[in-house]
């Protein structure tokens, strides 16, 4: 039996579904994969639980590891005795690392690899969302953020090889594409004539007829481009729902983070898009506890989710990553840290129960993800009792609302 299991992000998420080839291709049949997340403390923790937890209940299983943890500290993985072997970030996705049993490394500098290969996948296994990358790694060096040591610098991915990606999933029955990477709104930066996100959308959405709908992975609010807006406000494919990675609601604070986007910037883009998307619907992260952050900055993040009226939020509780400018800085006490990130997800629930509540009365166009489950295009979850295909969309009208999903019927 091959087993993945998968820690982080969307992209993450796709990679794993190139893995799975992979590693089927190869015949690798009794074997666990862990591919790792490295944004918090948090997330390498787990990840190394799941590796004592699979050695236990796999005694003979191939474990191999990989993703950003592995990428950034191969030597502390290697050293596990759980592991048979690592793998970087760029070797997850080559076919012979899954041939050769028994070697225990594989991690070359990801910050020299300068080009970004595409994969087709048929989408994640049982699903019809697919998610599509459109690049990798970032050329920004957020002082909190370790990921570029995992992912290495800004890679697109060729437009002719995302167009056919898409026609790829869309002709396997795929009815939702997200598009995803590090740093989306940095695509096309390295590529001939230097393309942005909003040229890149714009084609695909013309060149592949058949895609339903298209969503976007989380945004550089300072990134947005002016095609990208305007796709926004004419084309009904693209959907009413944007991702903005905002960080903190504190200048001083953003500015130690070294993000290029001031409190203002962020409220300005949150009310640009209801401008031009009346009705959408707006997601954010949050980190809770940055080094010298006081109480008074972390009242004024608190605050931006109401006025940015946010619907959904990630928190993040400040983890020192090693080797980042910011793991030197005064750090906020754990409890501290702790504390606000639980008064930022109150805060979030209270939002997305508001902004659920305020849909009641109206319809939906609703992607049919399994019996009587669905997103809205508004990435609302929704339940109904209304017979659909999987895959398909349905009209619904939204007759309630709890504190995180709502209840469609019939239109």
């Amino acid at each position: 039996m091959l087993d993945i299991v998968t820690f982080g992000c969307r992209l993450n998420a796709f990679e794993s579904e190139v893995i799975r080839r992979h590693a089927a291709a190869a015949g690798l049949a009794d074997a666990v994969i862990v591919n790792t997340c490295a944004v918090t403390a948090e997330a390498e923790r787990q990840a190394r639980q799941a590796i004592r937890r699979a050695r236990r209940e796999r005694p003979g299983a191939r474990i191999i590891v990989t993703g950003c943890a592995a990428q950034i500290a191969p030597e502390r993985y290697a050293g596990m005795p759980e592991i048979d072997q690592v793998l970087g970030n760029e070797e997850k996705l080559r076919p012979e690392s899954y041939a050769a049993p028994g070697a225990r490394g594989g991690v070359d500098d990801i910050l020299a690899v300068r080009e970004t290969a595409t994969y087709l996948v048929d989408g994640i296994e049982g699903r019809v969302r697919g998610f599509l990358q459109v690049q990798q790694g970032c050329e920004h060096r957020c002082t909190f953020c370790v990921i570029p040591l995992g992912r290495g610098n800004n890679r697109s991915v060729a437009l002719g090889e995302i167009v056919a990606q898409a026609r790829h999933l869309v002709e396997r029955g795929i009815s939702e594409i997200v598009l995803t990477g590090v740093d989306i709104t940095g695509f096309g930066a390295d590529l001939p004539g230097r393309p942005r996100l909003g040229q890149l959308v714009r084609r695909l959405l013309a060149l592949v007829p058949g895609l339903k709908r298209l969503r976007l992975s989380s945004l550089d609010p300072a990134e947005i481009d002016p095609d990208l807006w305007r796709l926004l406000a004419e084309e009904p494919r693209l959907m009413p729902h944007l991702h903005l990675s905002l960080q903190s609601g504190d200048d001083l604070v953003l500015k130690r983070m070294k993000r290029r986007h001031s409190r203002g910037e962020a409220l300005a883009v949150c009310r640009r898009a209801r401008d031009l998307r009346p009705g959408i619907a707006l997601g954010a992260d949050l980190i809770a506890g940055f080094p010298t952050e006081s109480e008074a900055m972390a009242e004024r993040t608190r605050a931006l989710i109401e006025e940015a009226a946010i619907d959904y939020l990630h928190v993040f509780p400040y983890s020192a990553r090693p080797g980042t400018p910011a793991s030197r800085m005064p750090q906020v006490p754990g409890p501290v840290i702790r504390e606000r990130a639980a008064r930022l997800r109150a805060a979030g629930a209270a939002a997305l129960a508001q902004a659920l509540a305020g849909r009641v009365g109206g319809e939906a166009a609703v992607l049919v993800e399994r019996p009587g489950f669905g997103h809205s295009e508004h990435y609302a979850p929704v339940r109904f009792a209304e017979a659909a295909p999987t895959g398909s969309l349905v009209r619904l009208r939204l007759a309630a609302a709890t504190a995180n999903e709502l209840l469609g019927e019939a239109a």
